[in-house]
């Protein structure tokens, strides 16, 4: 009998909770904002804010005391083995905290703007994060398919949320069906691997689908699993040719959704396909990677000449968003996990950077929202220096940034990427990533032109409450900070990446 399935025996334990303490917290926290919710008058519902924020706090600090008792080498299984806290979930665990923290701060007074301030807002975002957890920490298919929906779920709400807005409505709407339609494609070849291999544990599918691959390289059930579970893993990262939904959804949501969405929505999708491709499926890598390549490709392609034409800017961060998935694509390509790992610390350290200077450009549209202006026009913005300077110097930071200039943090996100592929020989698909480069510069300095250049189309400068400039300049300090002291936040993403792969899997087993 395998370890595993020796746990599958043994009763919950105090550690176990220890170990899910994140999870639970978040849990408890989302149930006692509904509670709130329902006793605070209509002027007050935005203090539903606070608990959301705290929950965020101690749920940070469960995972740091996790952290500290992390083995050196290995990793902590909780709940019958399905649960594994090793170096990777607690980096993610770090981003899905921080990234839902901004987007609480920048929906603040949003929501008030729309006159949609109400308590179950918040509690979304932490039913999301527990999700995301599930995702990032899952050992096994069903904790990672259910993990999946609770984030999805809440997510479909979370876009509709404005529930007077015929876009906002349209955008929960394309969402749902899509999401609803890819996670029954992901399910299916889940399905199909369980059915190949006898279990769901991602160790043991593994060393199944090792022993199936070695006699049957091609065998058509064990392809058709693999790519159905792989077109649900690239719907959930909007990676070409499975995108469609989020230039639309992007632009109808909520502003302040649309920057959680982006990244931390992001950052979990990332987290799945790391655990799964990297771990359960490493043994299929030959046949994944010519997949992954199309799709890196193809991504770069749409996302770069799409958001060329963009006058919305939430539709043009989304096709931004598209690219830079293509250059994470790039790095997953170059790494296998064993001999060549600066690809996956160079996904790790690019999800850090992305979550805030994404973010922070979100909060810069979303400060820029009042009763007659939405804000996510590039009209919106047009001598935004004048109005208002220091939202413009931000948005130009969080610009430079996302084009990879230095001395900016999105620089080395780009660096990692691109030295992977040279490391690895790729130098095709490295050539091709920097030229796409150049052409996102083009629509990143066409925005900033648009603030500097051009002639305000309104006037007056936005009123920035408290928590919106706490989340632009909590944001822009980590943009700038990790550009000029890249350093310690390499070093993390060097101990995140430590157990992702074949040995990884060897280690927790």
């Amino acid at each position: 009998m395998t370890p595993v399935a020796m746990m599958l025996f043994a009763p919950f334990t105090a550690a176990d909770y220890r170990l899910g303490a994140p999870l639970i917290v978040l849990t408890l926290f989302s149930l006692g904002i509904l509670c709130l919710d329902l006793f605070l008058p209509a002027r007050h519902k935005h203090y539903c804010s606070i608990p959301a924020l705290l929950g965020l706090g101690v749920a940070a600090y469960g995972t740091w005391k996790i952290q500290q008792v992390l083995p050196a080498s290995g990793a902590l299984y909780a709940f019958f083995g399905t649960l594994v806290l090793d170096p990777m979930s607690v980096y993610f665990f770090y981003l899905f905290l921080a990234g839902a923290a901004v987007s609480v701060l920048i929906s603040i007074r949003y929501l008030e703007v729309e006159r949609e301030s109400h308590g179950e807002f918040y509690a979304l975002i932490l039913f999301a994060v527990t999700g995301m957890m599930c995702m990032a920490a899952g050992a096994d298919f069903v904790l990672i398919f259910i993990g999946l929906e609770l984030m999805a779920i809440t997510t479909y709400i979370l876009a509709g949320f404005l529930r007077g807005n015929k876009r906002s409505n349209e955008a929960a709407l394309k969402y749902l069906l899509l999401g609803a339609f890819s996670s029954a494609i992901f399910a299916y070849g889940l399905s199909l691997f369980y059915g190949l291999t006898g279990s769901t544990n991602l160790a043991e599918v593994g060393a199944s689908l090792a022993r199936r691959a070695a006699t049957e390289p091609r065998n058509p059930i064990m392809l058709l699993a693999l790519l159905t579970t792989m077109t649900g893993m690239l719907f959930k990262i909007a990676a070409a040719p499975f995108h469609m939904w989020a230039p639309d959804v992007y632009e109808g949501s909520p502003t302040s959704v649309t920057g959680f969405m982006s990244v931390s929505v992001k950052a979990a999708g990332w987290a799945l396909i790391l655990r799964v491709l990297l771990c359960g499926l490493y043994p299929l890598r030959v046949q994944y990677v010519p997949v992954l390549v199309f799709a890196a490709i193809m991504t770069l392609t749409t996302g770069n000449l799409a958001a060329i034409t963009q006058t919305n800017t939430k539709r043009l961060l989304a096709y931004s968003s598209i690219a830079h998935v293509g250059y994470m694509l790039l790095g997953l390509i170059a790494s296998d996990g064993v001999a060549n790992r600066t690809g996956i610390r160079g996904i790790l350290f690019y999800l850090l950077v992305y979550t805030f200077m994404n973010l922070g450009a979100f909060a810069v549209l979303t400060s820029l929202r009042r009763r007659n202006i939405l804000g996510d026009d590039i009209d919106d913005i047009a001598g935004l220096v004048q109005r208002a300077p220091v939202e413009a110097i931000l948005m130009l930071v969080f610009l430079l940034s996302l084009a990879g200039i230095p001395p900016f943090a999105g620089f080395y996100g780009k660096y990692f990427i691109f030295l992977s592929l040279i490391e690895t020989g790729h130098y095709l698909l490295a050539g091709v990533a920097v030229l796409y480069s150049v052409v996102a510069a083009y629509y990143y300095l066409r925005v900033a032109n648009a603030m500097f250049m051009r002639k305000p189309q309104g006037e007056g400068a936005p009123v920035t409450p408290p928590a919106m400039n706490l989340a632009l300049w909590i944001t822009a300090a980590a943009t700038v900070l990790i550009g000029i002291f890249p350093n310690i936040f390499i070093q993390a993403a060097n101990w995140a990446g430590t157990l992702i792969g074949p040995t990884g899997v060897a280690q927790i087993r």
